[in-house]
């Protein structure tokens, strides 16, 4: 999935993603330029593989994202997101029009591509599963059944998060989900945050695949969605949560072992699965009411965006039109002359007059 964010403040300069929310430090600003996450799920599992590029003069950041049940964390593989970049391209084809329009010689200059047309309960206020440091990562996973205390177990551990995060997470403390809360922080203490960073990969069971967009109504500017779905079928939102139509840019079915694609074949576990990349606009955040939960369509239709390349007609390097008015202006003189030479090459000649002769004299 890829979320392109330009969002804004909670308390300090914050930024939620499309998988929760970040925050940084007071009196530091970061921009999350973009968020990459493929989804894929295999009817038990569910993955989340994201990366993050940033940049500003933040030293620590943090965020904290809900998950339905226990998960595990490690360390992805940022090749992953160069494959289905790839795999996902548009493709150009070149397609001729014969009539010069407003861009085309001698009107104007070349007119540019058209784009025509995705665990246990905690028996305490705060149960810490886990917590380990996974490269500029620190990891906490946790459960809880209180947000408040919750909210006060991160901030007294580092994750400097607002308090309004913590009234946005009461849905998920009641529908009984766990947390996985992310403190950034460079190895070396004068780092500033910047460039892309090294992908995480969330594991969880799940019944159903949902990705976690609830966060991201605390965002204060329009949010930009994108998701790479893996799954056995072509997937659609259910609804579109408070945003824009869902609309698909790649729907198709790859064998990473044939293709191959190792990254891929690394989550997919080898097996053939099918792509569909997901775009979605969301003008006003706070409309955002839910999760993204995913289902199969009805068929497995393909799907490709396809860059129309205009191109003007030619022939020998000469535009098309030009060629055919100077043949045609060239028949209309030529064809009556041709006629004219026809006609008297075909005219009959007359015979010569009879020669009178006088009769002999007797």
């Amino acid at each position: 999935m890829l979320v392109s964010l330009q969002a804004g403040s909670l308390i300090a300069p914050a930024y939620a993603c499309g998988c929760g929310a970040m925050v940084v430090d007071q009196n530091s600003r970061m921009v999350v330029d973009q968020e990459t996450s493929a989804v894929a799920w295999d009817g038990r599992t569910e993955q989340i593989v994201m990366q993050l590029s940033v940049r500003g003069n933040s030293r620590t950041a943090a965020w904290i994202m809900p998950v339905p049940h226990r998960a595990t964390v490690e360390l992805g593989d940022a090749a992953l997101f160069s494959e289905l970049k790839s795999l996902t391209a548009s493709v150009t084809e070149r397609r001729h029009h014969f009539w010069p329009g407003d861009e085309d010689w001698p009107f104007g200059e070349p007119r540019h591509p058209i784009v025509y047309d995705a665990g246990p309960k905690a028996s305490a206020p705060v149960d810490v599963v886990g917590r380990e440091r996974l490269g500029p990562f620190d990891v906490a996973r946790l459960a809880s059944t209180d947000p408040e205390a919750l909210g006060k177990w991160l901030k007294e551990n580092g994750f400097e998060l607002p308090d309004r995060l913590t009234t946005a997470l009461t849905p998920y403390v009641e529908q009984k989900w766990e947390y996985v809360a992310v403190r950034l922080a460079p190895e070396e203490r004068w780092a500033t945050l910047n460039g892309t960073l090294d992908p995480l990969r969330l594991r969880f069971a799940s019944d159903r695949l949902v990705y976690p967009m609830r966060l991201s109504r605390l965002a204060a500017t329009p949010q930009s969605l994108s998701l790479y779905v893996l799954a056995d079928h072509r997937m659609e939102p259910r609804d579109a949560i408070g945003g824009r139509p869902p609309k698909v840019a790649y729907a198709g079915r790859v064998d990473p072992a044939k293709e191959p694609y190792e990254a891929l074949a690394a989550v997919t576990g080898d097996q053939p699965v099918f792509v569909t990349a997901i775009d979605q606009y969301f003008p006003s955040p706070e409309r955002i009411d839910g999760d993204h939960e995913l289902r199969a369509t009805a068929e497995d239709t393909p799907y490709r965006t396809v860059v129309y390349r205009d191109a003007l007609l030619t022939w020998g390097g000469m535009p098309a039109w030009l060629l055919t008015l100077v043949g045609g202006a060239v028949l209309v003189v030529a064809l009556p002359l041709f006629l004219v030479v026809r006609a008297r090459r075909r005219r009959p000649v007359p015979p010569p007059p009879p020669v009178f002769t006088p009769p002999p004299l007797r």
